[in-house]
This record gives C-alpha cells, sequence and structure tokens, in this order.
C-alpha cells in the first residue's frame, strides 16, 4: 500500500471520528459574569458618603499600631501562630498540583529492561517455525529499551488545568493573607482588652480603697448614735461586692492573657503590656479611600475572584474532554533471545512509532455530568465572590459608621463619669454634716463605678472599632 493510500485510510475514519465527537452537550443554565460593580462611596446622605483620596489600608501594621510591645506580640503571632502555619502547608500542596498539572501536558519517558523465558506449544505456527530454525525449547527473552508518549494537547485541556491549579496557589497565597489580618486584628482587639480589664482593676481596686475609708467613717458615727447597724452592714456589702468583682476581673485578665497566648502560638505566660491608663489612648484616624479599592486591598476578594477564574477554566477543561484526543507514542531499544546477542546492532534493535486518536461516542454521561457539575460550580464562585464584595463593603461602612458613633457616645459618657465623680463628693460631704442618708452615699458611689467601667468599656470599643476598621478596608497582610 503506497503512502498516499496508508494515509487516507488512516485520515478518512479519523476524520469522521472527530465529526461525531467533536460536539459538547448545550449548558441550559450557562453561568453569568460576575457583578463587579460598587457603590461610589461608603454610605450616603447629605455628604453623598464616606471617601478619600488616600486609603489607610496601605499602611503598614508597624505604622498604624505605635505601642512597641503589641508590635512585639504580633510579630511572635506571625511566626509562631498554628493556623498560619497550616496555611503555608496548604500553599505547599496547591504549589506542588500546579508541579504535578505541568508535567501532564510534557512529554513522558521511560527506561526499562525485562527477561524472561516461555516455551510454546509444538501444535502452533509459532512452535512449527521455532523447530524448523532449531530455536531452543525453552525459549528466552531480553529487552532492553526507551520508550515515550506524548498526548498532544489540541484543545488546550491539560493547560487550562495547569492554569487553573496555579490560580488556585494563588487563591491560597491569598487566604493566607487575609489570615494576616484576621490574627493582626485579634491579637490587637485581645491586647485592648486586657488594657481594659487592667484600667477597670485599677479603678475598682481605688473604689475598695475609698470604701474601706468611708466604711471606717460610718462605723465611728454609728458609735456617736448618728447612724445605725443597718448603715454598717449596707456599706460592708457594698465593699464584699467589688471584692468580688475584683476577682472575676482577675479570672478575666487570665483568659485574656492566654487568649493572646494561644494567638501567638506559645504556653501560657504573662504578657507583656502598656501600664498607662486605656481612656488617655487615642484611636488611630484612619483614611477609607474608595469603595473600589476593597478589589485589590481585600485578600479574601482577590481570593475569590482567582477561584473564579479557576472554576471558569474547569469548564474548559470539562468540555475539552468530549473532543477527541491525540496520543503519540515511540520506542527504540533491542531485543533479542540470547543475552549474548542483546546488543547486536542492527540485528537485535527495534523500534516503533504511532499515533493514537480517541474520542468518547457512547454513553458519555460521566463527562456530561463532570461538565454541568463544572458550569454549576462556576456559578457558585460567581454567587461568592459577589457575596464576598458585598460583605467587605458592608463590614467597613459598618465600621465607619461605629467609629462615628462611638465617638460622640464616648464625649457623652465621658460627661456623665465626671458628672458623677462630682456628685459622689457632693454626697459625702453632706452625709457627713448629717444632711443627706447613707443610701445616697451608695448609690451615688455605685453609679460612678459603674459609669467608669462603662467608660473604659467604650474606650476599648472605640479601639477596637479602629482596628477592625482597618482590617475591614483590607489593611493588616502587607
Amino acid at each position: 500500500m503506497s503512502n498516499r493510500n496508508f494515509l487516507a485510510s488512516f485520515l478518512v475514519p479519523a476524520l469522521s471520528v472527530l465529526a461525531l465527537a467533536a460536539c459538547a452537550p448545550t449548558l441550559s443554565h450557562p453561568s453569568r459574569e460576575v457583578n463587579r460593580t460598587v457603590p461610589s462611596a461608603f454610605g450616603s446622605g447629605t455628604s453623598g458618603g464616606a471617601t478619600s483620596d488616600t486609603n489607610s489600608a496601605a499602611v503598614d501594621w508597624r505604622a498604624f499600631f505605635e505601642d512597641p510591645k503589641l508590635q512585639a506580640l504580633i510579630e511572635t503571632g506571625l511566626e509562631n501562630n498554628q493556623e498560619l502555619k497550616l496555611l503555608t502547608q496548604e500553599i505547599e500542596i496547591s504549589r506542588y498540583e500546579v508541579m504535578a498539572r505541568r508535567g501532564e501536558y510534557l512529554p513522558k519517558v521511560a527506561a526499562g529492561a525485562s527477561l524472561g523465558i516461555e516455551k510454546v506449544g509444538e501444535h502452533t505456527s509459532q512452535g512449527a517455525s521455532d523447530e524448523a530454525t532449531g530455536l531452543p525449547v525453552h525459549l528466552q527473552d531480553y529487552r532492553l529499551g526507551v520508550v515515550a508518549s506524548w498526548e498532544v494537547d489540541i484543545w488546550k485541556k491539560l493547560r487550562n488545568a495547569t492554569k487553573a491549579a496555579t490560580l488556585r496557589y494563588l487563591s491560597s497565597v491569598e487566604g493566607k493573607k487575609f489570615m494576616v489580618t484576621v490574627l493582626v486584628a485579634e491579637i490587637a482587639d485581645s491586647y485592648y482588652e486586657l488594657g481594659a480589664l487592667d484600667s477597670q482593676l485599677v479603678v475598682l481596686k481605688e473604689n475598695l480603697a475609698i470604701l474601706e475609708d468611708t466604711l471606717g467613717i460610718v462605723r465611728l458615727q454609728k458609735e456617736a448614735g448618728r447612724v445605725t447597724e443597718l448603715a454598717v452592714q449596707r456599706f460592708e456589702a457594698e465593699m464584699f461586692e467589688n471584692q468580688s468583682t475584683q476577682f472575676a476581673i482577675s479570672q478575666q485578665i487570665v483568659e485574656a492573657e492566654n487568649r493572646i497566648n494561644l494567638l501567638v502560638g506559645r504556653y501560657p505566660q504573662p504578657v507583656s503590656r502598656s501600664t498607662g491608663e486605656l481612656t488617655s489612648v487615642l484611636p488611630t484616624a484612619i483614611a477609607v479611600g474608595m469603595p473600589a479599592d476593597l478589589l485589590e486591598n481585600r485578600p479574601d476578594v482577590r481570593r475569590a475572584e482567582l477561584e473564579l477564574k479557576a472554576a471558569k477554566l474547569d469548564v474548559r477543561v470539562a468540555k475539552a474532554r468530549f473532543y477527541p484526543s491525540m496520543e503519540i507514542k515511540a520506542g527504540v531499544g533491542y531485543h533479542s533471545y540470547e543475552v549474548v546477542k542483546l546488543l547486536s546492532t542492527p540485528a537485535s534493535t527495534l523500534y516503533d512509532f504511532g499515533a493514537d486518536l480517541v474520542a468518547p461516542l457512547f454513553n458519555r454521561n460521566e463527562l456530561k455530568a463532570n461538565y454541568y457539575s463544572a458550569n454549576a460550580k462556576q456559578m457558585q464562585a460567581v454567587l461568592s465572590y459577589e457575596r464576598t464584595l458585598l460583605a467587605a463593603y458592608i463590614e467597613a461602612l459598618n465600621e465607619i459608621s461605629k467609629i462615628d458613633n462611638i465617638a460622640h457616645s464616648y464625649e457623652l459618657r465621658e460627661k456623665a463619669t465626671k458628672t458623677l465623680q462630682l456628685s459622689v463628693e457632693t454626697s459625702t460631704g453632706l452625709f457627713n454634716a448629717a444632711r443627706a442618708e447613707y443610701t445616697e452615699v451608695l448609690l451615688t458611689r455605685r453609679d460612678a463605678l459603674e459609669s467608669q467601667m462603662e467608660l473604659i468599656e467604650m474606650k476599648k470599643e472605640q479601639l477596637v472599632a479602629s482596628v477592625h476598621l482597618y482590617r475591614a478596608l483590607g489593611g493588616g497582610w502587607q
């Protein structure tokens, strides 16, 4: 047969197979394009919402948090936190997945050697032929050679799978960055909570000292007949209640310290922290930038976008599986029935070359299921991206509003606390002059203490809101 006839006899069936197989089913509900539109400002109103020319998300966390002891804790957490280390291993796994995918569309070459022995029946064509040529009954078989195979990536099925794996690797990197932003914020939250508990404990101890002095005065007044035993008992009960609260706060301090120790990846130990009054700490001023900045600054938004791109490639890969695939095979080596003649050239030399064209024709349910599933997962990725972007915008908007409202609330609470502290002095003076009942002194002091504790708690919330806005804008991973 001539080469032309051989090619014709091969190409005609091959092209027929190609025409029959090169069709993928139509998707009844194809995935749509993602909506990346965000409002032009954070919120609305007469001012049109909050925006700024700069964005604090670009500020390094070392510059955002000025407290050196907090900086040291964050440094330790980024180095030792177990969850970050787990994510690092996830990144490694994704990187090796890319390596494996990349190797699939490269030629595969293998070398091998084999030996064996066989005896064929005398009443067979091979047995009769071997006997006629004088070959031994027990025929030895030796092989030595190299074989190669390569799937020709006609439809970019393998390359798209590699690109999808690469995008998921980059997605895992963004996932770690997002974890860094969360970790930095959690350490700062716990640090400010610890500072608030320290301040509350100081206030409580000062109040206890004053109560003890007042109790002594009340006892003297009882001896003088100015008050009854009931007044002494009420002041003693108030003091015991404050002492009980002191132990409760001490326990909260232990738990807050251990929460920080867990975040920084170490066994329980005292946490070094600033000893100044928390209410004197000013929250960091934050520039919110533009809502569109969230697309670039938030690692979770970038991760969702990379996952979406990977899902689109998965659909292409699933569709390409309906098309014919071609694999080229070749081999060269030596083959002999005697080991001494194995390397005899060209007598023992063998080689082969061929190409396989394979296409799925019948029972393609598995391919269809994978194709439909990949399309559904792409739609999931679209919705996940839109939800992530929406959640990021709302989170930032909530924190912007919270910072503004807490600032006004803190200002009023501070005035109330100062007024109540003055009322304590007034009620004590009136009581000592026998112009006020002891119950007025107790209630006024209790209200003043609660106001002081709430003021410290509100200052903590103000600092935490600043941290949360920094995180919501995408800061902390730089």
